[in-house]
């Protein structure tokens, strides 16, 4: 099919690869209507669906048939594994299988030289292996006792194990299969049978008067969704010519001033995001045609559909703190992260700490591939994380008020010119951090990424140096004590309760905050949206 691509892509100045990528993004929109059309009565013919349109776009418009082949290969080792092995051991079979296999193709991917234009086997088996490895913990948790699991691990477990058809059709859930966004299992299974409409089951807007199990707003937010893909992919392809990250490594920018060269590098890392902004916003909008991402009514009475969100792109840019920036972007790979890593490799009964995640950092450049640039980016991103929560612990909470109890059901605190202040500064850091730790993402090379780093003056390594001497060199203890007497002051103590539940008739109670590290965490996103959504944020 290459003859019908050429000329378009000729005509566009892009690679045929990359023009093939976005023609099956945006073709999957039609077919996304074409899927919820299909009776959930069926649902075999659901997946039956998934499975052609997937082996479509791999084979004759990709041209990626052996790779097909080892995705499927994928696909129904997993599926045999999570079904015969019933030991503990089990998702970490299934995850060393996947994520060894994952970097062989990475390894030739290297050998070959193959560019980020080059479309092949390791972009799609990147995503299969996150739905893969998560299917297999699903599997384990539905085989543990329900006390034992958390929300996300009941709400997900998979109790009865699926038909061969049923789970081909779950790994190749054709407007995902490409570049994301991943599902679990039991979030295809609803879209498939419809349960997640079912309580809306009504008779509004039908002539005849027959029930419609797809709420009203679909189409329109899809649609929304492709028109700002397709905007951010004009933005990437306008000005990524002149503003990218390779400017680092270029005579003519080391000649310039320190402020220049920080600010337009800052440019450059927005133009650099908008290729992803745009793919991960053109497949939720494909997704949501199908039905994905239903999360329920809104306040005036509109359909909301966010499930499927991979990036949310003003907390990016304006993300407050680091960790709110890193949950907003690629967001399906955080919860694989979060759920599948982070978590599993915590031993029972502990905290996570600074070596889950390392291991979680680790886990998530060893995914990404075997450049340099991926373990020096992550590698740098879990002391950014650490110095981040170090920040949210003990100085956050001094710019909050004194009996401000944090919480996850508990109103924003007053936005003071002080907390103002802190989140602009929050602000600034954040941009600053994510554009210096992504520097190496994009290079690549460890060469490369340590003269662009020296050409910034290496100023993410000092701000976190000198964040990390001052938190362990006494900072710490010098925060937590100005905490306590300003909570002293205030008639509210310190510890591990929580707010008690005020008995009817009985004498108000002084409040007690929870630990300073979680009280400054539980709020940092829920916190920000809130104040987004007042200024207009849909």
């Amino acid at each position: 099919m290459d003859a019908v691509f050429v000329p378009l892509a000729n005509a566009v100045g892009a690679s045929v690869d990359q023009v093939k990528l976005i023609s099956c993004l945006l073709v999957s929109y039609p077919l996304g209507s074409v899927f919820v059309r299909i009776p959930t009565s069926r649902p075999n013919l659901r997946h039956l669906f998934n499975l052609s349109v997937t082996l479509f776009y791999l084979v004759p418009v990709l041209n990626l048939w052996f790779g097909f082949l080892q995705l499927l290969g994928d696909v129904v080792a997993t599926y045999f594994v999570a079904q015969k092995v019933k030991n503990h051991y089990m998702p970490w079979i299934v995850f060393a299988i996947m994520m060894g296999h994952l970097t062989i193709n990475h390894v030739i991917r290297a050998i070959y030289n193959l560019s980020y234009e080059t479309v092949e086997v390791t972009g799609p088996q990147m995503v299969l292996v996150m739905k893969l490895t998560t299917f297999a913990w699903n599997v384990w948790d539905g085989r543990r006792p329900v006390d034992e699991l958390d929300k996300w691990q009941l709400q997900k477990r998979v109790a009865t194990f699926p038909s061969l058809l049923t789970f081909l059709g779950y790994a190749f859930y054709f407007p995902g299969i490409l570049v994301g966004p991943s599902l679990e299992f039991a979030d295809y299974m609803t879209l498939v049978e419809g349960t997640q409409f079912k309580a809306l089951q009504q008779t509004n807007g039908d002539a005849h008067g027959k029930k419609k199990y797809v709420p009203k707003g679909r189409k329109r937010v899809a649609y929304v969704k492709m028109l700002k893909g397709l905007a951010y992919l004009g933005l990437f392809v306008t000005c990524i010519g002149s503003f990218n990250y390779g400017v680092a490594i270029q005579d003519w920018f080391a000649e310039k001033s320190f402020l220049y060269r920080i600010v337009y590098f800052q440019i450059c890392g927005f133009f650099e995001r908008t290729k992803y902004y745009a793919i991960w916003t053109l497949t939720e909008g494909a997704s949501i045609l199908t039905g994905l991402g239903f999360t329920g009514i809104g306040p005036n009475g509109e359909t909301r559909w966010e499930g499927a969100a991979n990036v949310d792109v003003l907390s990016i840019e304006f993300a407050p703190n680091f960790k709110v920036l890193l949950d907003s972007w690629n967001m399906k790979t955080n919860v694989w992260l979060r759920e599948c890593v982070y978590k599993r490799v915590t031993p029972k009964g502990k905290k996570p700490g600074f070596r889950s995640s390392l291991l979680t950092f680790g886990t998530s450049a060893f995914w990404h591939g075997i450049a340099g640039g991926y373990y020096l980016a992550f590698f740098f991103a879990a002391f950014i994380q650490t110095v981040g929560r170090l920040c949210r612990g003990f100085l956050r909470p001094l710019f909050l008020p004194a009996n401000y109890v944090a919480n996850r059901n508990a109103p924003p605190p007053p936005q003071t010119l002080a907390k103002s202040l802190y989140d602009l500064v929050g602000i600034v850091c954040s941009i600053l951090f994510v554009n210096y730790v992504a520097e190496p993402f994009i290079l690549l090379t460890i060469s490369d990424s340590l003269q662009g780093w020296r050409a910034l003056n290496w100023y993410g390594h000092w701000m976190i140096g000198v964040a990390l001497v001052f938190f362990y060199g006494g900072g710490t203890k010098m925060l937590k004590k100005m905490q306590q007497k300003r909570a002293k002051a205030a008639g509210v103590t310190v510890g591990n309760d929580k707010l008690p539940v005020q008995e009817e008739g009985a004498e108000p109670k002084a409040p007690v905050l929870p630990p300073l590290d979680v009280a400054a965490q539980e709020l940092e996103k829920t916190e920000f949206l809130s104040a987004l959504q007042k200024q207009g944020k849909d």
